[in-house]
């Protein structure tokens, strides 16, 4: 299985290597190296690879011009779910509220329609969306620029770990590889590589999330950017890339209906009244607590006891004293 020799070898010497390096050094490593050993390893740790043979390798990855040599698997997904529709959401780390409400949002509306959400398991858009696809239940890949048994960040261990559970977490390096600048912008073809589509949704000028886009762009895949406000620095990406021809997204319909894929029906939002009424003054703008005692007439204990209410069925989300509703 050279594919498996190729991967641990670059983890071994530190290296990007994706196709067999015409080296003496690399001879001698193959010539060692025991692959059937090295995969009761992984087996060991749960872990799995599928390399670039496989039948299991996705079609779309090998659309790339650099297609990783195999891909290590970590959770209970089936590996079949890599060749799943999936659409990647990727953004800024330091990303607004806004952007985190938008990332959530799309993950989980695009996962209940049953497609499978992507992203790098960073702080920001991308951890916002996959809680949004765990939040519908459904299936939510990892792709992380490091070895598939780390969780990075630190931060999003327990997140990881819900991944894990019915989703993968995935990476071309192989375990113990640690976490190196130059490995996300690698990491990033492989988002791309793996979506039938791409949203940017916030994302500086020179963010990582333009490199994840470009690589889509280069294999013909349709880029959707989320407009923002002209003063922000967090708009410059997406604005960048509306001017150069990608799709303007208004909300996960636009993305579903690019690919011919039905909505999720909606389910009857189950609140008492106070909550209803709370709901409707959010409709149309954000609002603090105390401008929804204003606009309803509620007294302050009413509202705090509908929006917690609101909250807990993922109707409103609060960023920074201000509420939004997540659907009408």
């Amino acid at each position: 299985m050279s594919e498996l020799a190729l991967a641990a070898f670059a983890a071994e010497t530190g290296s990007h290597v994706v196709d067999v390096p015409r080296e003496r050094r690399f001879e001698r490593f193959r010539e060692s190296f025991d692959a059937a050993q090295y995969l009761e390893s992984l087996e060991s740790r749960g872990l799995r690879f599928v390399g670039r043979r496989d039948p299991a390798y996705p079609p779309l990855l090998r659309e790339l011009h650099d297609p990783p040599a195999g891909l290590f698997l970590r959770g209970g997904g089936d590996r079949e779910l890599l060749r799943r529709p999936a659409v990647a959401i990727v953004g800024a780390r330091a990303c607004s509220s806004y952007g985190a409400q938008v990332a959530r949002l799309l993950g989980r509306e695009l996962a209940a329609a049953g497609l499978v959400v992507l992203s790098g398991l960073a702080r920001g858009v991308d951890g916002e969306a996959h809680r949004g696809a765990l939040e519908a239940c459904g299936l939510t890949v990892a792709v992380l620029g490091c070895g598939v048994d780390r969780d990075y960040p630190a931060a999003h261990a327990q997140l990881a770990q819900r991944i894990c559970e019915r989703s993968l977490v995935v990476s071309e390096y192989a375990p113990d590889v640690e976490p190196a600048p130059w490995r996300f912008p690698a990491r990033n073809r492989i988002v791309a590589g793996l979506a039938v589509s791409t949203v940017i949704v916030e994302a500086r000028e020179r963010s990582g999330a333009l490199i994840t886009a470009d690589f889509a762009l280069e294999t013909g895949r349709e880029v959707f950017a989320v407009a923002g406000e002209i003063t922000s620095a967090l708009s410059a990406g997406p604005n960048a890339l509306l001017r150069l021809g990608a799709t303007p997204l208004t909300g996960a319909g636009d993305v579903l209906e690019s690919l011919g894929v039905q909505p999720a029906e909606a389910v009857p939002l189950d609140v008492g009244g106070a909550a209803t009424a709370v709901l409707a003054a959010l409709a149309d703008r954000p609002a603090g607590a105390d401008d929804l005692v204003r606009d309803t007439g509620l007294d302050a204990a009413s509202v705090a006891t509908a929006l917690a209410e609101l909250e807990l069925a993922g109707a409103a989300t609060e960023a920074e004293g201000l509420y939004r509703a997540v659907r009408p």
